[in-house]
């Protein structure tokens, strides 16, 4: 092991776009545990060029990738790019390092890019806001709803807060368990969750509601979409009284039952407008909307702006 890094080096790939949250999980947990030797970062961009993130905000690096040693592990950063022709550059590089012995973790839409370099593993965790735009550009590749996949060759986490938990367990895999659980109570972290767990929260931890009945109507209309249920149908699944129901929904959720529910057809909607190329007509109809005047004019009234307009700003037009 290097001398001047006894933790190891992990390298981390910015790419543009990439979140500086993210980013500052890597730091955050590696610097704070003094005690430990963790591995140290070294920060690189497909050029050596500062990368601009999300935000705006321009990050400087060490070095370009093809620049640096072949690195035992390399985290992939990415955001919301995906890979365009010029690009080929970087994906190839990242197949030949893949191809040296390199373990790949891409975090967030880090994935589009290993799965452009043809690098994905069997099973990916992507984003619930970015999935239907990698199922339609990789179909072949499972998309996992997990928070993260880790395997001996590398790994793929949905980002954000769970990129906290994905450390953590590389970490722990790595041989510095000792480390992980005055890490996790440093960072406030009641358990290091297991990668296996859904990204998205129950509705009870969104809105603090416990109540089953109000969860299972939620779930009921969230696997129904396309073919929305009416009012009385979920009330009778979920076997209580449409008043009932209503009086749960106004309670916990500040609503009526049909108006939720159109809310989750509508952000559903600017999902697929904003990540694929799906025709909007079709959006429209996969997300229960009976005709495309009925969708463009609820979809207006929600958002401010038409179908159309919504997917010409998603392409910088």
């Amino acid at each position: 092991m290097d001398s001047a890094h006894p933790g190891g080096r992990w390298h981390v790939l910015l790419l543009p776009g990439f979140f500086d949250g993210e980013a500052g999980v890597l730091v955050d947990l590696l610097c704070a545990h003094a005690g430990a030797a963790l591995p140290s970062l070294l920060w690189v961009s497909a050029d050596g060029a500062p990368v601009r993130s999300a935000a705006g905000r321009s990050s400087a690096v060490d070095t370009a990738l093809c620049a640096a040693d072949a690195p035992a592990t390399l985290f992939v950063l990415g955001g919301e790019r995906v890979p365009a022709q010029d690009d080929a550059p970087l994906l190839g590089t990242l197949a030949a390092l893949a191809q040296a012995g390199t373990r790949l973790m891409a975090v967030h839409g880090g994935v589009f890019w290993l799965a452009a370099a043809g690098l994905a593993a069997p099973a990916v965790a992507v984003h619930w806001t970015q999935a239907d735009a990698f199922r339609e550009r990789y179909p072949a590749v499972k998309v996992s709803e997990q928070l993260f996949e880790l395997g001996p060759r590398g790994g793929s986490c949905a980002g954000g807060a769970a990129l906290a938990d994905f450390v953590l367990s590389l970490l722990a895999a790595d041989g510095h368990a000792p480390a992980c659980g005055p890490l996790a109570e440093r960072w406030l972290l009641e358990r290091v969750r297991r990668g296996d767990e859904r990204q998205r929260a129950a509705l009870r931890t969104q809105s603090g509601a416990a109540d089953p009945k109000l969860v299972g109507a939620v779930e009921l209309m969230q696997s129904n979409l396309e073919e929305p249920l009416t009012t009385d149908e979920i009330a009778r699944l979920v076997h209580i009284s449409r008043r009932q129901l209503e009086r749960l929904f106004r309670q916990y959720l500040e609503r009526v039952p049909s108006q939720y529910y159109l809310e989750l057809r509508l952000e559903r909607s600017r999902q697929l407008l904003r990540q694929t190329s799906t025709s909007i007509i079709q959006v429209g109809l996969s997300c229960g909307f009976s005709s495309g005047p009925h969708f463009s004019s609820a979809y207006r009234n929600h958002f401010g702006l038409t179908p159309r307009d919504e997917r010409r700003q998603a392409r910088g037009g």
